[in-house]
């Protein structure tokens, strides 16, 4: 075992690592500046179990009930061979709807080796006519570990390239969708575009045979009638290469964590509290959806700007507290240097609130 490999498994206390999948993936994109989450999640440190030792369990998650309707909506979309997915997808494309295309189940297996096998062998090995793979097996390197990754489709071969198909069983209501819902399945599936293009180009292809194109089919307003659209991920797939190249260099991630840092669920609670607050993190509102620990670093960020959202702490210009902030709209202190900008438009607002609250209601 490797020294690095040695310290980050006694930053998880020695317990296997917590292994990723697309969504835990997608959720390293939501805010790659937190040092924090990144030495975590390259040590595979169990998030959940830690940020209820420390009090602060996560509230996040998908229902029961939400999973069961997800599954019964992709069956459905699925039914007889794929045939009314094909037309969606290839109309959704606008290329001419195929009389018919091969369906190839790759999914069921729990034998994971076989299933990559089988899931290489059959992408790499289609030809010039329209094919559809059920829940292929693909695979991408992060911190290190190899991760499993299942799309719920690969259409190959339509208008040329390949096209991930993701099902989702939001509602697309008067053609518009929940946008963070959206925009957290654009986010997964770029995780599956990734993985897809990697496999291809170890086979000797080209990365642009897969497109950048994924095909979203989601029920059509309040009943079980399937709708696509596209979705363009390659905003995502850049932010998500960066954060794999950033996650993958795990020895300048660690060169600034404390020597006897530790994330081990069994350490006492006010321990672990203790050493997460020695490694710096970047909370914003937005951590609440997709992070175990983003309560704690919520609390932890009580009066900093930061706490009030990103674009609150950007236009502030480096004003990290509230205090601080109201004490330059007060003209209580002198601004720092870099801050003078923030400083004068905050006197500024702070005129202006007071001039209208000083006003003639009437």
């Amino acid at each position: 075992m490797t020294s690095t490999a040695q310290r980050l498994a006694a930053i998880r206390g020695d317990a296997p690592p917590k292994r990723h999948n697309a969504r835990t993936i997608a959720a390293l994109t939501g805010n790659p500046g937190c040092a924090r989450r990144a030495v975590l999640d390259g040590a595979g440190a169990d998030k959940p179990k830690l940020a209820e030792r420390i009090g602060f369990p996560a509230r996040f998650g998908q229902s029961r009930f939400a999973i069961t309707r997800g599954n019964a909506f992709e069956a459905q979309v699925k039914a007889d061979g794929g045939v009314e997915l094909l037309r969606l997808v290839a109309q959704r494309l606008g290329v001419p709807v195929p009389e018919r295309a091969s369906w190839t189940d790759l999914g069921g297996a729990d034998d994971l080796p076989d299933r990559h096998e089988r899931s290489r062998r059959a992408l790499t090995a289609v030809g010039p006519d329209p094919a559809l793979f059920d829940h292929p097996l693909l695979g991408l390197d992060v911190a290190g570990q190899r991760v499993s990754l299942e799309p719920d489709l690969v259409a190959a071969r339509l208008g040329g390239r390949f096209h991930v198909v993701e099902i989702k069983s939001f509602p697309v209501v008067d053609g518009q969708a929940d946008p963070a819902k959206v925009s957290a399945a654009a986010v997964q599936s770029a995780v599956y575009v990734l993985a897809l293009r990697e496999l291809l180009v170890a086979e000797g292809y080209d990365e642009e045979l897969v497109s950048h194109d994924v095909v979203l089919v989601c029920p059509r307003d309040f009943t079980n009638r399937p709708v696509a659209s596209l979705l363009d991920v390659r905003k995502q797939l850049l932010v998500l290469r960066r954060q794999l190249d950033r996650m993958a260099r795990l020895d300048d991630l660690l060169a600034g964590v404390p020597a006897g840092f530790t994330a081990d669920p069994s350490a006492e609670p006010a321990a672990l509290a203790a050493a997460l607050r020695t490694v710096e993190a970047r909370y914003a509102p937005e951590c609440l959806a997709s992070c175990e620990l983003a309560y704690f670093c919520r609390d932890e960020a009580r009066g900093h700007t930061g706490a009030l959202g990103r674009p609150v702490r950007e236009a502030l210009g480096g004003v990290g507290t509230v205090a601080d902030v109201l004490a330059l709209a007060a003209g209580e202190r002198a601004p720092d240097p870099g801050q003078e900008e923030a400083a004068a438009l905050l006197r500024a607002a702070a005129r202006l609130r007071a001039d209208a609250l000083a006003g003639d209601p009437a």
